[in-house]
């Protein structure tokens, strides 16, 4: 099968993406295989591309939003039919007997796989998952758009609860791309007051066409102080801004996997009175359930740039240098 693979992590400009020929995977006990039809180009995908999250795995194939149809049943599964449309997200397996696992923590398991980089992901013709991992996805979402659903509206959705939003919220959004527009949404149907700050003046646009209150270009600091925030944009200095702007008792919540920079923060400036700092690390299946359903029942509006499957590279080098709004998805042969 075509797939695309990282082989030496390098900048994106230098395609750290090389193109393969690999054996069709064949699904194990317990997992199903699956013809790819699309797979979004997620900023997990970038930072593996590029070696900022350390190799887990030599030639590994990236990307982990993937929607395809299942071709191929493993021994002892029962949960999917042939022909039957599913998703894997990044979130592979769990050892299911630690302690987080045992508390209903599956996201902070000790021994954990993810799609596309323990395991192979979605920039190939086929995937497998096991299928207690995989999804099943809204019929009245089509492919291209359902790709952006299983990771940046997942983790934008868990990003979100970990913020400690509340209906009414003076929320905060920095950076405004792939998760960050579908996050809002949520938020904006749930009565959030939305403010967002951005570089990209198509993110901007594009908030304040969802019904955000204020955005504002990087730097910039939200007319009002807010209750919760969320920074999806991967620099130190941005989570700094955004705890700035929080009022007494506020949290901010880090959507991203990796931060560049240093994270330099004042006590009294940033912390005091009781302002929080969360992390956000995966999702457990529950997470993503219910965000399906959300994503489902208020029709949310997904932002795509689809790429063919052969441009892959372009993809990647596109999203390392912000040249797209919304959310980047690999098509197969033409199909969106």
């Amino acid at each position: 099968m075509r797939a695309w693979v990282v082989g030496d992590p390098r900048p994106a400009d230098d395609q750290p993406l090389d193109a393969v020929d690999l054996p069709v995977p064949e699904p194990g006990p317990g997992e199903v295989r699956i013809s790819v039809l699309a797979c979004g180009v997620c900023r997990t995908d970038l930072h593996v591309a590029e070696g900022d999250l350390a190799p887990q795995r030599d030639q590994v194939v990236p990307g982990h939003e993937i929607v395809g149809e299942v071709d191929r049943l493993g021994p002892g599964t029962s949960r999917f039919s042939i022909g039957e449309r599913i998703g894997i997200a990044w979130l592979r397996s769990t050892c299911g007997t630690c302690r987080a696992c045992r508390h209903g923590a599956e996201n902070l398991c000790h021994a954990p796989r993810f799609t596309g980089w323990t395991d192979h992901g979605g920039y190939a013709e086929h995937a497998v998952v096991p299928e207690a991992f995989a999804y099943r996805l809204p019929d009245g979402i089509d492919d291209e758009h359902a790709a952006p659903l299983l990771c940046s509206g997942i983790i934008g959705y868990r990003a979100l609860l970990r913020s400690g939003f509340q209906p009414g919220d003076r929320l905060g959004i920095w950076g405004f791309g792939a998760s960050a527009h579908l996050t809002a949404q949520v938020a904006l149907a749930m009565g959030a007051q939305l403010h967002v700050v951005t570089r990209s003046q198509a993110g901007r646009d594009l908030a304040l066409d969802l019904g955000a209150a204020w955005a504002g270009d990087a730097g910039e600091r939200p007319p009002t102080l807010l209750d919760a925030a969320i920074s999806f944009a991967p620099a130190g200095h941005v989570i700094a801004d955004g705890l700035g702007c929080l009022a007494r008792g506020g949290a901010l919540a880090i959507a991203g996997i990796h931060v560049s920079g240093r994270l330099e923060l004042d006590y009294h400036s940033h912390l005091f009175y009781e302002r929080d700092l969360r992390s956000v690390t995966a999702n457990t299946r529950a997470d993503g359930e219910a965000f399906l359903a959300i994503a489902e029942r208020l029709d949310l509006s997904v932002t795509t740039t689809p790429y063919h499957f052969d441009q892959a590279p372009d993809a990647i080098a596109d999203l390392a240098h912000g040249r797209f709004t919304g959310a980047a998805v690999l098509t197969m042969d033409g199909r969106h």
